[in-house]
């Protein structure tokens, strides 16, 4: 597991390669798991490790007794027609040794949010939806990254992961470009594309990468009620052969013109706005949170808020104020 800092929004992978013995399994929550990997997150400063996502994560894997990210009937309370799709959190917020729920995180925290930020919250994860999720491969601009991360958060996708296939070269926020965006999405960073098909096959997604040829299939065709990772190439090169090597699907968007290309950012916002429209059409609605992961994810925006919020969500607990709000 490599060692890396702490940038606002993400969290870090590492995992063996394609020929690093063993296949070993990447676990969110800080755990070992059977096979012997524990996860590691980026770290703000050096002596202040830190994450950005606040509510306890699920497992990446499916295991007998285990936590478990892939959801069915029994595990949330809400409609069943996401049954088998994936979602990260837990309805746990740890402040020490004590572990509270995302019903307490929102009460403790509702007098320190107004009225105003509050309602754009719950308008936003009643907008949100995981089955989708934003790939980007070795793209060498990261104002290009980060206008992807604008367009994903405006148009309610939660997960974007971010694969530089160099470790010397990480990812850095263009508050500028992405307006703070970031700070309200899952953010992934990977080292190789492997690791990250990996993971999200693990997660239940179809790798579906932008690809023109003939074999592939327009973005207007394509079903986007289904989990599905789309992936964007580098600006020059496009999609690399490792990942073509490794898709499960490929799809294009068509065109036109003389030119057969799109900037990258563009692409990335083609393709959410095909998903958006066509997941409407077939289902009425983009987000397709259930009731219970929507308050789950409105606690981690609660909890992301501001700087200070889980400071104070500390100081609640420790002063036993939580207890009070229940008298």
């Amino acid at each position: 597991m490599h060692s890396s800092k702490f940038s606002m929004g993400l969290i870090d992978k590492g995992l063996p390669s394609m020929d690093g013995g063993s296949k070993r399994i990447l676990l969110l929550d800080g755990h070992i798991d059977n096979s012997g990997v524990k996860s590691k997150y980026l770290q703000k400063k050096a002596n202040e490790p830190s994450k950005l996502m606040k509510m306890e994560r699920f497992s990446d894997i499916r295991e007998s007794g285990s936590g478990c990210c892939f959801l069915d009937s029994q595990d949330l309370s809400g409609s069943t027609n996401r049954k088998g799709c994936w979602f990260p959190y837990m309805d746990e917020f740890k402040s020490g040794d004590v572990t509270v729920s995302s019903s307490e995180v929102l009460q403790a925290l509702d007098p320190y949010i107004v009225e105003t930020r509050k309602k754009k919250i719950r308008e936003v994860v009643m907008n949100r939806t995981y089955s989708i999720c934003l790939v980007v491969e070795g793209l060498t601009d990261f104002g290009n990254i980060s206008a992807v991360i604008r367009t994903a958060d405006a148009l309610g996708f939660q997960s974007v992961h971010v694969i530089t296939n160099d470790s010397t070269k990480r990812y850095k926020k263009s508050r500028n470009v992405s307006m703070g965006s970031e700070k309200w999405l899952d953010i992934e960073q990977w080292d190789n594309t492997w690791e990250c098909f990996e993971v999200l096959r693990s997660r239940g997604y179809r790798i579906a990468v932008t690809h023109v040829g003939n074999d592939t299939v327009s973005v207007h065709d394509m079903d986007w009620t289904l989990p599905t990772a789309i992936v964007l190439g580098n600006e020059h090169r496009g999609i690399s052969g490792e990942a073509l090597k490794f898709s499960d699907i490929k799809c294009s968007i068509p065109m036109t013109g003389m030119v057969d290309s799109f900037n990258v950012s563009v692409a990335a916002g083609i393709f959410m706005h095909a998903a958006v429209h066509d997941r409407i059409s077939r289902m009425g609605s983009h987000g397709d949170l259930r009731p219970k992961e929507c308050q789950i994810l409105a606690a981690e925006f609660y909890l992301r808020h501001k700087k200070n919020v889980t400071s104070i969500m500390d100081r609640i607990v420790d002063n036993g104020s939580l207890r009070d709000i229940y008298l």
